[in-house]
């Protein structure tokens, strides 16, 4: 991990879909004053599970994978983050220890703001309490849909469920018409997702390929009929 310190929130490039996206050029300038940017490598932890929170991270750039270890030791992955998300806000607002570990599925650039400063920009700029408050609304809805999810739906709509989901926040439209999803997931990553095995989650992908609705671009799954896939999802993204 290195610091980079030319980077600003001016010139971010994620800048537009994050929670200091309303703020004018001064308020800007006093993000990037307080804030440090460092460059992970692939594999390298934001933060671990049991940790104590000190501050919010910033994506700027990057995948980076949530993940909790149960009793039985198993890792299973909440969610994925790109550019422009935050991590570690439900944690240092509640401050309680980090449920979860943020892992760097690639080289990422993350900006780091400390508690003290982050509980006073709230207090002074309502637009960032305002896209905190948002997020954390998003975040509890997305968990209640996949608690849902997993209540109601079988290993093959929770997959179709899983691609829709990967295209909407992944997703690069193809010359053909297609969807590639911009990111790489193992088939063991892909699987605790959507809580199966390894070799279920196979089985059902190689499904969707013989039937048309998806194919394999090198590492990257590219999505061929959405429209098969949210019937199978049962989902109005």
């Amino acid at each position: 991990m290195k610091k980079k310190g030319t980077a600003t929130c001016e010139n971010c490039l994620s800048r537009m879909s994050g929670v200091f996206c309303d703020l004018e050029n001064d308020d800007l300038a006093t993000i990037s004053g307080h804030k440090v940017t460092n460059v992970y490598k692939k594999g390298q932890n934001l933060f671990v599970q049991g940790n104590h929170p000190y501050g919010l991270y910033c994506v700027s750039k990057g995948n980076i994978k949530v993940s909790k270890v149960g009793a039985d030791g198993k890792e299973s992955i909440v969610r994925v983050v790109k550019g422009g998300d935050i991590i570690g806000h439900r944690s240092l607002f509640t401050d309680q220890n980090y449920t979860a570990t943020a892992t760097v599925m690639e080289d990422s650039t993350v900006c780091f703001l400390d508690k003290k400063f982050i509980m006073k920009a709230i207090q002074d700029l309502p637009s960032v309490a305002m896209n905190i408050i948002e997020k954390l609304s998003r975040d509890m809805g997305a968990a209640e849909n996949k608690v849902s999810s997993f209540h109601q739906k079988n290993v093959r709509e929770r997959l179709a469920e899983l691609l829709l989901l990967l295209k909407e926040s992944h997703g690069e439209a193809t010359e053909d018409g297609k969807v590639k999803i911009n990111i790489k997931l193992t088939r063991e990553e892909m699987a605790t997702m959507i809580g199966t095995a390894n070799e279920t989650l196979i089985r059902f992908i190689s499904e969707f390929k013989d039937e048309g609705l998806i194919e394999q671009e090198g590492k990257f799954i590219v999505i061929k009929d959405e429209d098969a896939l949210m019937e199978w999802a049962d989902v109005n993204l």
